[in-house]
């Protein structure tokens, strides 16, 4: 079953003809500020098995590191997905449609998360990136 994403304002609309795989939250600084929150929360997706719908051409990209970078609404600014390489690499979980078949597995970067940020006990968590 397809999976959909969309923008907070409707303009940029995407779907999944895959399953979305390895979903993790990152508390890195760099995460805090890309997304304005505690988290960011995405999963790996397979580049040909992503399609944007509508809206591709309000897209704006910014390139965090050599090769990595993320895409979002030049309108009203939603973070949608990562890129490597300039193929679309995984989704941003929050601008997911409905309840897809995802759960968050792990948290990567939990040393240097917001200090008010209290992590629940039990989830499985690393210091530095994934294993």
């Amino acid at each position: 079953m397809p999976v959909s994403g969309e923008c907070f304002c409707g303009s940029v609309k995407y779907k999944i003809e895959g399953t979305l795989k390895d979903a993790r939250s990152c508390h890195c600084s760099r995460c805090r500020k890309a997304f304005s929150s505690q988290a960011s929360s995405y999963a790996l997706v397979k580049p040909e098995e992503f399609k944007w719908l509508r809206g591709e051409e309000l897209l704006s990209s910014y390139e965090s590191q050599p090769g990595f970078g993320l895409q979002f609404c030049g309108k009203c600014g939603s973070t949608l997905c990562g890129t490597y390489k300039g193929s679309i690499h995984g989704v941003t979980l929050g601008c997911l449609n409905g309840s897809p078949d995802v759960e968050v597995g792990y948290h990567i970067f939990v040393d240097s998360k917001a200090t008010w940020e209290i992590i629940p006990k039990g989830v499985k968590t690393y210091s530095e990136g994934a294993p």
